[in-house]
């Protein structure tokens, strides 16, 4: 890949709007050739960001977002609702593709997470990059990531939780009502961790940082400087941000509720009880997001958060064949359970179009 120095750009503790408004003005003028090559360390304040296509009806709970100072806005890329805070430090490269001398944003992708997580691992921690997108120690995510390209020009981001409030998380997103259960949260806790957590005492900003740096520079061959907006970027910020703070902007995508209604169903099988809980998009005939419980059996413990988060925005025809296709990759021991109970508990939730899915 291209060596070199790239800009070090930290932005600090900042509003969804300035974040969100950075974001688009940094990609633009990468794909513009008004910018250099960056990396940028950000932060948030509490903010809950919907992706490009979601409502906010449908995936957060706007009204208690309102009540607790939680800043709503829109992300410039896809993907689903994120919650924010400032215990979590966000790190984003801007570059062109060529630069890593490949067009395959997967290859591209792996590379620059094998990179953070071998940067997080210098903070005494056993980072490991987990396909596709996350960075897990010991089984538990500690970072997500995903990017967005515009041309040949590569916004790449990610997350670090240093210290992370799952309960908080869990009553600003549109989630079921049983995941604020203390099972539910504890059970969410098996999934997740933080710097926090694993290291007793959560690690300075400025240690997160060296340590990602360092990860990049020794996997990725790169050099830093830290530098501010040149003076083009700046001109374009200003006149990004108000755009972004628009409410036609939050609202781009603006349906009700009722179009994604939560439903219920359980089914038995022979290894036990599967109770499904989903959000489902009728109006564009997709699963938002499901969630199985039950008194069955499956191990490892994360397969079942990793199958419903496979099902995420999965149309609801696809979904039989998703839950197949997943098994069939991932190997669990369920005992007297099979890969159909998930397919025929789905079933329960809309007869007429799943059985439909499965013919």
């Amino acid at each position: 890949m291209t060596q070199g120095t790239w800009r070090v750009l930290d932005t600090g503790l900042r509003s969804a709007a300035d974040n969100m408004a950075l974001n688009r003005t940094l990609l633009e003028s990468q794909q513009a050739g008004t910018s250099v090559n960056t990396l940028r360390f950000l932060q948030f304040q509490p903010a809950a960001l919907v992706g490009y296509h979601q409502s906010l009806e449908q995936e957060l709970e706007v009204d208690y977002c309102r009540a607790n100072g939680v800043e709503i806005q829109r992300r410039i890329t896809g993907g689903g609702a994120i919650y924010f805070d400032p215990g979590q430090l966000g790190w984003e490269l801007y570059f062109n593709k060529q630069d890593f001398g490949r067009a395959e944003m997967a290859a591209i992708s792996e590379m620059i997470c094998e990179a953070a997580a071998h940067g997080m691992s210098k903070l005494g921690i056993d980072a490991q990059f987990r396909p596709r997108n996350d960075i897990e120690v010991d089984g538990r995510k500690i970072s997500g990531t995903g990017g967005v390209f515009d041309g040949d020009a590569v916004l790449f981001q990610g997350t670090v939780l240093i210290d992370f409030d799952i309960e908080a998380m869990l009553r600003v997103l549109r989630v079921p009502k049983e995941k604020l259960s203390a099972h539910a949260i504890a059970s969410a806790r098996e999934r997740v961790t933080c710097l926090k957590t694993l290291l007793g005492e959560a690690p300075s900003l400025t240690q997160v940082k060296s340590a990602l740096l360092a990860g990049f520079e020794e996997k990725l061959g790169l050099s830093f400087k830290s530098a501010g907006l040149n003076p083009v970027e700046e001109a374009l910020f200003q006149q990004v941000l108000p755009e972004i703070k628009d409410p036609e902007w939050v609202r781009l995508v603006d349906r009700p509720r009722t179009e994604a209604p939560l439903l219920q169903a359980a089914y038995k099988s022979q290894g036990g009880l599967i109770r499904v809980t989903a959000l489902v998009d009728e109006f564009k005939e997709r699963l938002l997001q499901i969630q199985f419980a039950g008194d069955f059996f499956v191990q490892p413990k994360r397969v079942i958060a990793d199958l419903e988060a496979s099902l995420r925005n999965v149309r609801l025809e696809s979904v039989p064949e998703r839950i197949r296709a997943f098994f069939a990759e991932t190997p669990a021991e369920m005992l007297l359970l099979e890969p159909e109970d998930f397919i025929l508990a789905f079933q329960q939730l809309l007869p007429s179009k799943a059985d439909g899915a499965v013919a």
